[in-house]
């Protein structure tokens, strides 16, 4: 079997052919589908293994004492020989996984052969093919939970003993420091308490995914926000806990947690983080300083850990093994949500290249996985792969409207006046006739002012429930940042407005199924969603001189993304999704166009941290679409080129500047004299249209949750490392 390893003394690492361990007494043999490696405790291990002889030295001076003992005792030359032997041999590496139950040793009769359980371990849960563990390091993974988020067990166990030790209650407010691996799970773990959380990281990403996660407020530890926060929560008392949770030779984090602590707080560390205790702060706030040992009780103790003898419940009631239980059961609950923590899913046989790759710092990542390989290793569900539901769509096809009188202009209201409003859709609004802008909504005066001047609005506010409420108001354009899409267009229909909502409609399942949800409740789908690509004039003819096809299709759609500007809030994707959740659906949307069909799966892999895509879609009639979405390419390369093949035809659109098709008769179309037309005005005249006769909406509501659907499944075939099934709605 293959086994990562690694020489303490030269650093090197391997992926070697080591002997299947045996099935002994008292544990199990487990094959290994997911483990996850700890970027903290892991890396910090690879990384000593680099250092010069010095410089492990003073990693470890508690080693170097054992050696000096030695020493004393067997004299130098002894010592040598043994301190050489033992850094020149390999040691393992891992000590969080989930696998499928290949043996069953004597004594055991809690699991039987094939059962999914999670294994904890730095000898026993190792980066393996196969492992045993024994009875008190392993848990049987509840029906229904993933086996890569049961993977997180053995970390989540480690931050779960960590809340066990603050001793949290109902309505405290804590504060925890390092958003790492362990400080992500810290967060939720409180919040799911009813905690309210202040998390402190000099990584914006990280503070922006805690706050997302639960915590209220995060920010860099050296700035005031954190400190204001506390303020804020407590009334100037102070937190009553602190988790630290953060690595590093700096004591700060030990300083802030006296700065901030109420009188006899509680400060409980659970990572590797200097503690010169500064005598005066703990001291007369009385702190109460408490150290986390890792899984729980039963850690470092071999009758429990080996023999598999319990501890009395009555006496100890969250051992290593009920903690990890106890997690495993809180991420099948959906109380602690791991799937945001994935930073990268590696296939084992990479495992040597992710290590340099995390060591290097060529791979940012809260969390990696490794992914083995066999049938044992893939996530149970009903289609043998993942699956994102498509939420159902009750009115297929919109359904009419009153149609207004004749002569009355359709009022417009715009809820959001950025960049993309005032550049790409309020000129053409202007300018058109029949069209009233009646009001313009923004969380800020100013920019409301300006687009009130600039555009003609005949009112600007900051009171969103007045506009929604006024009855004149025939539809609302939701053109704000991506994160209030789904809630904004909830509002909206429920107001009985017709809606015209910029991509993407939703961040999360959840938005979708709550928009439609809102569809269903209202009785009203009159929606549309900015995917003007399909009204682009050019890509219309194109298709038309394409003409229909009987057989199925080919796409490709490359798409030169390039680079985003520092600071873009596009950046944001904690709270404001990924690049590709808020674009990717224009491409998804093109393609299903001009397949006239929804995907039915989805396909998705990257380049090193996500910023190259390529998405491969299926379709009911065999079709596929793969878009290329890069942002390394070159700046003057077109932005989009996309080909069509099928029946011996090929379409071509060039950048919709020039498009071209080729079958018995060729045509090519020339190019394009102004600016490229991708459909926005076209896209507008029938959205207006729509609300002005009570026609149909330009395109069926459940081709836009389709699209959305596909778009989000893109995620989750990036976490999965496999095709993700689109299932509708039962």
């Amino acid at each position: 079997m293959k086994q990562i390893v690694q020489n303490y003394k030269s650093g090197e690492l391997a992926l070697l052919d080591v002997p299947v361990p045996g099935c002994k007494p008292g544990g199990v043999l487990v094959r290994s589908a997911y483990s996850l490696i700890s970027t903290g405790t892991e890396l910090m291990k690879v990384s000593e293994a680099g250092m010069s002889m010095l410089g492990k030295a003073r990693s470890r001076p508690d080693q170097v004492a054992k050696v000096m003992q030695s020493v004393a005792t067997n004299g130098v030359p002894a010592t040598y020989r043994k301190v050489m032997g033992k850094l020149d041999s390999y040691t393992p590496l891992g000590y969080s996984l989930c696998g499928v139950v290949e043996q069953v040793g004597d004594g055991i009769d809690d699991v039987t052969v094939g059962d999914l359980v999670a294994c904890a371990g730095n000898e026993h849960a190792l980066h393996a093919e196969l492992n045993w563990v024994p009875e008190n390091l392993y848990s049987r993974v509840p029906d229904g939970l993933a086996s890569r988020h049961a993977a997180f067990g053995t970390v989540g166990s480690i931050a779960l003993q960590g809340v066990r030790q603050g001793e949290s209650r109902l309505g405290e407010v804590a504060l925890v420091i390092g958003l790492g691996l362990i400080g992500q799970l810290v967060v939720q773990l409180l919040t799911a308490s009813g905690v309210r959380v202040v998390g402190a990281d000099p990584d914006p990403a990280r503070c922006e995914l805690a706050e997302r996660m639960g915590a209220v407020a995060c920010g860099d530890p050296a700035s005031a926000a954190v400190e204001a926060a506390v303020a804020e929560l407590t009334g100037g008392l102070g937190v009553d806990q602190v988790y630290l949770a953060a690595g590093g030779g700096s004591n700060q984090p030990v300083e802030l947690a006296a700065h901030l602590s109420r009188d006899r707080g509680r400060v409980v560390d659970i990572g590797k983080c200097r503690l010169d205790l500064p005598w005066n702060a703990y001291y007369e706030k009385e702190l109460d300083v408490r150290f986390s040992r890792s899984y729980g009780p039963g850690r470092y103790d071999p009758e429990y850990e080996l023999q598999g003898r319990d501890y009395p419940i009555g006496y100890v009631r969250w051992t290593e093994r009920r903690n990890l239980a106890c997690f495993l059961d809180l991420l099948a609950r959906g109380r602690v949500d791991v799937e945001p923590l994935i930073s990268h899913i590696a296939g084992f046989d990479e495992a040597v290249d992710t290590y340099r790759r995390l060591k290097d710092g060529e791979l940012k990542a809260l969390a990696v996985l490794f992914r083995y390989s066999g049938t044992a290793a893939e996530d149970p569900s009903p289609a043998g792969a993942p699956s994102v539901t498509v939420p159902a769509v009750r009115c297929e096809g919109s359904a009419p409207a009153p149609a207004r009188a004749a002569g009355t202009p359709v009022r417009l209201a715009f809820v959001g006046a950025g960049n993309y409003a005032t550049s790409m859709l309020l000129p053409h609004l202007a300018r058109r006739g029949g069209v009233e802008l009646s009001a313009v909504v923004t969380t800020t005066a100013l920019s409301a002012a300006n687009a009130q001047r600039k555009f003609g609005f005949a009112e600007a506010t900051t009171d969103l429930d007045a506009v929604l409420g006024d009855k004149s108001v025939d539809a609302v354009f939701v053109v704000t940042r991506h994160s209030s899409h789904a809630d904004l267009t909830c509002k909206a229909l429920l107001a009985g407005k017709a809606v015209f909502v910029e991509k993407p409609l939703a961040l999360t399942e959840d938005e979708l199924a709550k928009v439609l949800a809102a569809v269903e409740e209202s009785g009203n789908d009159r929606i549309q969603v900015g995917f003007n690509r399909r009204f682009a004039p050019l890509l219309r003819e194109a298709k038309r001189r394409f003409g229909a096809r009987t057989g199925p299709a080919s796409l490709r759609y490359l798409v030169n993304a390039g680079r985003l500007d520092h600071g873009s809030w596009y950046l944001q994707q904690g709270s404001e999704g990924t690049r590709f959740a808020g674009e990717g659906g224009h491409f998804i949307d093109t393609a299903s166009w001009l397949l006239d069909a929804d995907p039915v799966s989805v396909y998705a892999v990257a380049t090193s941290g996500n910023e190259d895509l390529q998405v491969v879609l299926r379709y009911p009639d065999g079709s596929t679409a793969t878009i290329s979405y890069v942002t390394t390419g070159a700046a003057g390369f077109p932005k989009e080129t996309l080909d069509l093949v099928a029946d011996g035809k090929v379409l071509q659109l060039d950048d919709f500047v020039r498009a071209s098709v080729h079958g018995r008769k060729r045509w090519v179309s020339s190019r394009l004299p102004k600016a490229r037309d991708k459909g926005q005005s076209a896209e507008l005249a029938s959205f207006v249209k729509a609300v002005r006769t009570g026609g149909p909406m330009p395109v069926p509501l459940g081709s836009l949750a389709a699209t959305t659907a596909a778009t989000l499944a893109v995620r989750a075939g990036l976490a999965g490392g496999a095709p993700v099934t689109l299932a509708a709605a039962r």
